[in-house]
């Protein structure tokens, strides 16, 4: 192994001679080949990332000199170990499969055995580029690997632990080391901090265990403002009441692990059960490993509780009812699924369903390569985690219609609001605003209520629904104050980032968003407010990147037609109108009490040269809303960053005909 990215960047030429690249560039350069693999990466594709706005001619010039700096140590010939391979289109590193440490890495974990899991463990000495300065812009390369592979060093260090090592032994060392360095980087990482507390009662220390749960307890309420997750609850809980047997694993007791997974407004709570492999034993592997990559993504959604995996692999290799799954382990609703590979083809079904009534809720099914199968499976988690949250917001809804007036919680109020706070009409967000009041009354410190009712003011103030938006957007930021501290709560965070951004301030807004995404990368609503902000800093170019992944993780939810419209805008500011102005007649297609897309098809159409068309949407738009008025619209703050921007529409609306004051 010639090439070290975990932990820092450590390369060795073919002479044993440790490499030293000309530039931090080719260094970078190098480490990006090295994550792309086999695949490589496009000229362009590199010359934009490494080398912006240097012109096509020069930052190919560049890419050509580090690659010749690069190749001085790599040599290409017919025997190389290690050499850059391409065309006049891409650029690939060919290497031995044992060559760069993280393809080893991720070779054992798909190995799954304990010996393999170790050497795993043992390759992890931190971070991707740990260490290496990398220059603004080349952040976002990296980032993404850099979160990847932590990701799944987390998950690493909580199978080896499971896997019940033997005490002292090599392996157990591997686990503890690799905890300790999580916790270096991390020090509120828990899976960490519970491989420890399985560590240390392997060996019949018990109070190391507690002083450890302890010290993770302190650091998440001292750094993060939140408690200890379900799962370390009930590996502590275990702990105290088995005094001095020893304990590696929290499975067998998965009723204890529920009444020590209480979470605040009884959340809903799913269970992940062991997918049937419908395939060979070889394929025994992948069907556990999505169900881990399945738990791990939704455990990050915090809309509800899900149970830890290991409480529910207690149920692998027999066949149970759902019903007795829902009693047994305290859950409304199971994740079911199968996996069958069908000559170089994977095929995963995946269902989620009602533990009490066994009514199926969502299903799906997904097709790829055995070749991509590690892709595979993160794509499949995020997608599935995308889908079930609004499946089981919808089904949390129903609930709390059915219930009588008189026995409805904080939760259920909040429940009752979601269907009107999508932004439809005045009157449903006018219904969701008296509904999150109750919620409140009811109890005071409900941070996400006080989120979605600044999301709602601020839908007053920016549909113009009402005559003093500006009293609306007050009424936001004042919401926003109050909902306290909301920093373990996705949805609250991105409501409260989104009343932000219609109020005008990007800057705090997208600081709400990054952290609602950072805690829950799945959350399809966070994504698409991600796009928002780009369009609303002038960053339209980058914007469609977001509403695409929005539009990935929840096609079928009910804020879709935003995500739609977001992506007509950032068309429309790009330069590509009819694209645009197409979204915008879709959009009105499928839900005409929409008001707002009336004033996009407007500016779009006369942007166009369609004035037919701009004039039938102006139309349309004041017999809907006939207070509306340019100045009003121009007097929005989401124009404060984009004033070309905003005297462009102020012209195409005045071409539409829509009145000026």
């Amino acid at each position: 192994m010639r090439i070290r990215l975990l932990g820092g960047l450590e390369v060795t030429s073919a002479d044993g001679q440790p490499v030293r690249f000309t530039t931090r560039k080719s260094a970078l350069l190098f480490a990006a080949l090295v994550l792309a693999g086999r695949r490589g990466h496009s000229r362009a594709r590199l010359c934009e990332g490494f080398w912006p706005g240097r012109g096509d001619a020069q930052s190919r010039n560049s890419l050509r000199q580090a690659l010749a700096a690069i190749r001085r140590w790599f040599p290409t010939s017919g025997n190389a170990a290690i050499s850059i391979d391409g065309d006049q289109e891409t650029v690939a590193l060919t290497a031995g499969p044992d060559e760069a440490d993280i393809w080893l890495f991720e070779r054992k974990l798909a190995e799954s055995g304990t010996a393999d899991l170790a050497f795993a463990a043992e390759l992890y000495r931190g971070d991707v580029l740990a260490g290496e300065v990398i220059p603004d812009g080349l952040d976002e390369w990296f980032t993404p690997h850099q979160v990847r592979y932590r990701q799944k060093a987390l998950q690493l260090v909580e199978r080896l632990s499971l896997a019940q090592p033997d005490p002292e032994s090599a392996d157990e060392a591997a686990c503890e080391r690799l905890a300790q360095t999580l916790l270096a980087s991390d020090p509120t990482a828990e899976p960490a901090h519970r491989a420890l507390m399985r560590i240390h009662a392997a060996r019949g220390h018990e109070n190391a265990a507690l002083r450890q749960f302890e010290t993770c307890r302190s650091l998440l309420r001292k750094d993060l403002d939140v408690e200890p997750e379900a799962q370390t609850n009930a590996l502590a809980a275990a702990l105290q009441t088995r005094g001095g047997n020893r304990l590696t694993a929290s499975a067998h007791e998965p009723h204890q692990s529920i009444s020590m997974a209480a979470r605040l407004h009884d959340q809903p709570s799913v269970a992940v059960m062991p997918f049937d492999n419908l395939g060979g034993a070889d394929d025994e592997y992948f069907a556990d490993g999505v169900v881990e990559e399945i738990t791990a993504a939704l455990s990050r959604v915090r809309d509800f509780l899900v149970i830890a995996r290991q409480s529910a692999f207690t149920y692998k290799g027999r066949f149970v009812d759902v019903r007795e799954v829902g009693r047994e382990l305290g859950v409304n609703y199971v994740v079911e699924g199968t996996v069958r590979r069908g000559g170089d083809r994977l095929r995963i079904s995946v269902q989620l369903v009602d533990a009490e009534t066994r009514t199926q809720l969502w299903s799906e099914r997904y097709e790829g390569a055995t070749e991509d199968v590690f892709e595979f499976q993160d794509r499949i988690a995020a997608q599935v985690a995308g889908a079930i949250h609004p499946a089981i917001r919808g089904a949390e809804i129903e609930l709390a219609r059915r219930k009588p007036p008189t026995s409805l919680r904080a939760y259920d109020f909040v429940m009752r609001a979601y269907p009107n706070i999508w932004g439809r009409r005045k009157d449903t967000n006018d219904q969701a605003i008296e509904l999150l009041k109750k919620a409140i009354a009811v109890d005071p410190a409900y941070g996400r209520a006080h989120a979605l009712l600044a999301w709602c003011h601020a839908s007053n103030a920016v549909f113009l629904w009402a005559e003093q938006p500006e009293s609306e957007l007050e009424k936001a930021i004042a919401a926003v104050e109050a909902a306290g501290s909301i920093g373990d709560d996705p949805t609250a965070l991105t409501a409260a980032g989104a009343a932000l951004s219609m109020g005008g301030d990007q800057e705090r807004a997208a600081a709400f968003i990054e952290k609602a995404l950072a805690l829950d990368p799945n959350n399809a609503w966070a994504w698409a407010r991600r796009g928002w902000i780009a369009i609303y800093r002038g960053e339209a170019a980058r914007a469609s990147e977001w509403f695409q992944r929005a539009m990935a993780l929840s096609p079928m939810d009910p804020f879709a037609f935003a995500v739609r419209l977001g992506m007509g805008y950032a068309l429309a500011k790009t330069g590509s109108l009819s694209q645009a102005v197409a979204i915008a007649r879709e959009v009105i297609a499928a839900h005409p009490d929409i008001v707002t897309s009336y004033r996009y098809l407007a500016a779009w159409s006369a942007m166009g040269g369609d004035l037919e068309t701009a004039r039938w949407a102006a139309q349309k738009l004041m017999a809907a809303q006939p207070s509306f008025t340019i100045e009003r619209f121009r007097s929005l703050p989401l124009f404060r960053n984009t004033p070309e921007w905003a005297e462009q529409v102020v012209e195409a609306l005045k071409l539409a005909g829509l009145p000026e004051r």
